[in-house]
């Protein structure tokens, strides 16, 4: 992974959390190389800018579009503030797949998501058994998984990977602090660390990012603060 023409994460493998980064807010350029590339000069994806603004939280995500090529995307991440003994639950569709339902408990919560949407919903904090169906089935491609909806945590959940290869898979990311400044944790396969600075994490999975990988997910946390 290179920022702004550096190398930044070396041999970054699928699944892998790097960083956290700590840079201004700004415009960065990212580009993904292959693992044994010498320089940028012949990105796989991008270079892509991220711009961004002081005081919010992004996710950007590299990866498959709805028909398989890569894409990419920026989302922000609400940190707003939850009601007592609620927490977020975020589920994004980032997948080589077609619209999907996205189930709890067997039953339909989110309907029709499709790449590269999001839906959220704030919930009573607690243990919920989820699984992701294409739409209008309750045959699921994906889970069930039990994901923790924690009070004042927003999780976020990824739809991953490929239908057509058969290995789409959810991948977790958690963000602390919506009843105060937002902050995080290490969960899964992805997480933060904030201080009251600008967040971005990087997630990018499909067959051109990472050579000879049919889908690949990788993760970088990055936090935008001053330190030049």
């Amino acid at each position: 992974v290179y920022v702004d023409g550096e190398l930044t994460i070396d041999d970054f493998q699928p699944g892998d959390l790097g960083g956290p980064l700590e840079l201004p807010g700004g415009t960065y350029a990212v580009a993904l190389t292959a693992a044994d590339a010498e320089d940028d000069s012949e990105p796989v994806l991008g270079p892509i800018d991220l711009t961004l603004e002081g005081g919010m939280n992004y996710t950007a995500v590299a990866n498959l579009d709805a028909e398989g090529p890569p894409a990419a995307n920026l989302f922000t991440n609400d940190t707003s503030e939850t009601a007592a003994g609620e927490g977020r639950l975020t589920v994004r569709h980032t997948a080589a797949a077609p619209a999907v339902d996205v189930l709890a408990g067997g039953e339909a919560v989110i309907t029709g998501l499709t790449n590269p949407n999001e839906e959220s919903l704030d919930l009573p904090a607690g243990t919920v058994s989820a699984a992701v169906a294409l739409e209008g089935t309750t045959d699921p491609v994906i889970g069930p998984a039990d994901v923790e909806v924690q009070e004042g945590v927003l999780t976020i959940v990824y739809a991953w990977g490929s239908a057509e290869d058969g290995n789409l898979a959810l991948a977790t990311q958690t963000v602390e602090g919506l009843h105060s400044g937002p902050d995080g944790v290490n969960t899964g396969s992805a997480g933060l660390v904030a201080e009251n600075g600008t967040s971005v994490w990087l997630f990018a999975g499909g067959a051109a990012l990472l050579a000879g990988l049919v889908a690949g997910g990788v993760y970088m946390s990055r936090t935008a603060q001053a330190r030049r």
